[in-house]
């Protein structure tokens, strides 16, 4: 060992305090299979983690799970009924099936990488690229990529947008299990110009957020009987007050907020302590029972 690598070390191990707490991203992400419990979503979609999880089949009739180098096809029992029943209804709209993105972790949690949420196997992200095929390599399943169906400037859909498109988030939607489906404002736009008026209820559910612009993200309820499951708030029907959505929240969207993406307001600095990010979190940031997840065998 060199002299510089050992400093290099000497520094790295001085960084950490005694007694740190690890990272709770990695915990969780160094597993590789379930916890030996039954189902159940413990805390809340951005803080927990899930017991007891299923996973999705590499390969199905009617879907692929993609990116599989992640492990991430990781959901609750009632998260993978879903998408297996969604793959199944979207041949009625001309979709062979579908490709799926990043459920959950064998154990849920926060994830080292990518998102927030997606922490107690009640999220899913289903790409708005509809499959060539359904028998792709795993080499494959890491080199295809889902399409934008938006424009530059955030506020239109695109020639990769078809009336299908519509259609499957009007079934992906219509799904009682459903909660909120979050997409490109540009989407929501579009699904709010073309539905008919007797028949938008099902856009209550359709929650415009940046970054939903190549996939959309289903986030299913809490199932009933789960205790330490955590339902989100405000919910849907609380922020639409019954409506469709296509309102005046709507154009907030593609106005202030994407005015201020590109000119980000000087803010001031928040006072007191900074809030913990989930890729921050230590165990103790997360429900007790999460503990006993990590460590069920």
């Amino acid at each position: 060992m060199t002299f510089r690598i050992a400093l290099l070390l000497i520094s790295l191990f001085a960084a950490v305090p005694a007694g740190a707490e690890q990272l709770a991203n990695q915990l969780f992400g160094a597993k590789r299979a379930a916890s030996a419990q039954p189902s159940e979503p413990i805390g809340s979609y951005a803080k927990g983690c899930g017991a007891g999880m299923v996973q999705l089949p590499e390969s199905g009739p009617t879907w692929q799970a993609m990116r599989l180098s992640r492990n991430r096809n990781w959901g609750q029992p009632e998260l993978v009924e879903y998408l297996v029943d969604l793959s199944r209804k979207a041949q009625s709209v001309g979709w062979p099936g579908l490709y799926i993105g990043d459920m959950s972790q064998p154990r849920g949690g926060p994830m080292t990488s990518g998102h927030s949420s997606h922490q107690i196997g009640l999220d899913a992200d289903i790409w708005l690229l509809p499959p060539s095929r359904l028998n792709l390599s795993v080499t494959d399943r890491e080199k295809v990529s889902s399409v934008s169906v938006r424009t530059s400037d955030q506020t239109r859909i695109n020639g990769n947008w078809t009336a299908a498109h519509a259609a499957l988030l009007k079934i992906a939607a219509s799904d009682p299990r459903v909660d909120r489906i979050f997409v490109a404002a540009a989407i929501k736009i579009e699904l709010c110009r073309t539905a008919t008026k007797a028949d938008k209820r099902w856009l209550q559910r359709i929650r415009p957020l940046y970054g939903h612009d190549s996939h959309f993200h289903v986030r299913l309820k809490c199932p009933r009987g789960a205790r330490n499951c955590e339902t989100q708030r405000p919910t849907v029907a609380e922020l639409s007050k019954g409506g469709d959505g296509c309102d005046e929240t709507l154009n907030w969207w593609v106005t202030t907020y994407l005015e201020e993406l590109k000119n980000p307001p000087k803010k001031a600095k928040p006072k007191g302590k900074r809030k913990k990010t989930a890729r921050e979190y230590t165990m103790s940031d997360l429900p007790r029972q999460c503990s006993v997840v990590l460590s069920s065998d």
